[in-house]
């Protein structure tokens, strides 16, 4: 929890800039008192003292007041007030003890009076504090039986004490209620940083696992193509100068593109609004260009579009559909080279747009390509966010298969 700045700390009290609710905490767990706590006490001190000397000075002008218990009750005044220095401690030790000693020693009515504030400033409104409450007004009663003062009747001194008891016990509560609210405040002002920071966390790698998905479903393709031609060319150096020319273009092209593509995304990544619509996005229209950029790489690719129209798709349906298609090709271009790859494009309005790609089982030995199978858990995601769904798996005869589902409002 965030603390006071070190240049008003001294200005609060210690139970409001200790993290714990003022009276909840154990003593052990005592902070230091502030320079306020300082000055509060040293007043507290004075009054207690104040009002000691005014009751010692009225009991003083009695008849029977022989000098021995004059003495005792200055000696029991004095160190009633010392307690007051440590009330926070033990704010109901020390209640207890003065209620009982104010009925005898009215000299200690100062201290009796700032202990109870602090019993109620720093202690919840438990069985304890209120007994302790009900014996200090039983108290105000029996003092002036005990001990009469001769300026005023028993009845005025009982309602006097009474009352003052109330309102000290009353003022400690309102300033105790006014603590925790400021403590319950700072907390929930801390939980919403940190409620906003862990958003902003969150917000960041959703935004990151989109850039890297969106990377791995650009540039993968392009790179694919590049490693498709680079093989060639290094398998076979002995090739006519026309096919080594055509490989190098296509490798040239590829290059160009994916490097295209690497720089709209870091424009995203730098100014997200800036220049957007000057960036064309993939859609299901641009299927056919991708399918005849995947045939000039020697991949055979048959496209069975049964969608009337597909500059009617939603452009982010035909984004999302583009991009699973994309990745499944690159997928059959790496684990099943030489293998005839069918994509299949299905759907209307109100039925959704479904894309199935299929592959058999390649020809030889395929060596494992690391990091396989990331691709397709993109595109699960990909589906899923969209309000689709993705499957794929392996066919009954070796090959395998991706088949996904994408809504299509009406």
């Amino acid at each position: 929890m965030t603390r006071a700045g070190p240049e008003y700390r001294w200005l609060l009290p210690s139970a409001v800039v200790a993290p714990e609710l003022p009276g909840d905490r154990s003593d052990r767990g005592r902070p230091r008192r502030t320079v306020r706590d300082w000055a509060v006490d040293t007043c507290a001190f004075l009054c207690a003292v104040l009002i000691g000397m005014l009751t010692a000075d009225a009991m003083s002008q009695a008849a029977d007041y022989p000098e021995a218990l004059k003495a005792a009750d200055q000696l029991v005044g004095v160190l009633a007030c010392c307690t007051v220095w440590v009330r926070r401690r033990w704010p109901v030790q020390l209640a207890s003890v003065l209620v009982v000693v104010t009925v005898f020693a009215p000299v200690t009515s100062g201290a009796l009076l700032v202990a109870l504030f602090s019993l109620a400033v720093h202690r919840p409104l438990k069985p304890a504090v209120a007994v302790v409450g009900a014996v200090a007004v039983v108290s105000s009663v029996l003092q002036p039986v005990v001990r009469p003062d001769p300026h005023a009747s028993l009845l005025a001194n009982a309602v006097t004490g009474t009352v003052l008891v109330l309102l000290v016990m009353g003022w400690g509560m309102l300033v105790r209620a006014r603590r925790q609210l400021v403590v319950a405040l700072r907390e929930r002002a801390v939980r919403a940083e940190e409620e906003a920071a862990l958003r902003a966390e969150n917000a960041q790698r959703l935004a990151r696992e989109a850039i890297a998905r969106e990377m791995h479903d650009v540039l993968a393709h392009r790179l694919t193509l590049l490693s498709v031609h680079a093989g060639a060319l290094e398998f076979r150096p002995d090739a006519p100068p026309a096919e080594v020319a055509r490989a190098a273009g296509v490798i040239r092209d590829s290059a160009h593109e994916a490097l295209q593509d690497l720089r709209q995304i870091i424009g995203v990544l730098r100014s997200p609004d800036e220049g957007a619509e000057d960036r064309p996005q993939p859609t299901l229209a641009t299927l056919d260009a991708l399918v005849a950029e995947s045939r000039e790489a020697g991949m055979k690719v048959t496209l069975d579009s049964r969608v009337g129209d597909p500059g009617t798709v939603p452009v982010a349906t035909g984004r999302n559909a583009y991009r699973i298609a994309q990745e499944a090709l690159t997928n059959a271009r790496k684990h099943a080279p030489g293998a005839e790859v069918t994509v299949t494009v299905t759907g209307s309005p109100g039925e959704g747009l479904a894309v199935e790609v299929r592959n058999p089982a390649p020809v030889g030995e395929v060596p494992r390509v690391p990091g396989s199978g990331q691709g397709l858990i993109g595109l699960t995601e990909r589906a899923t966010l969209a309000g689709g769904r993705l499957a794929h798996g392996p066919t009954p005869g070796g090959g395998f298969e991706v088949r996904a589902w994408l809504p299509w409002p009406s």
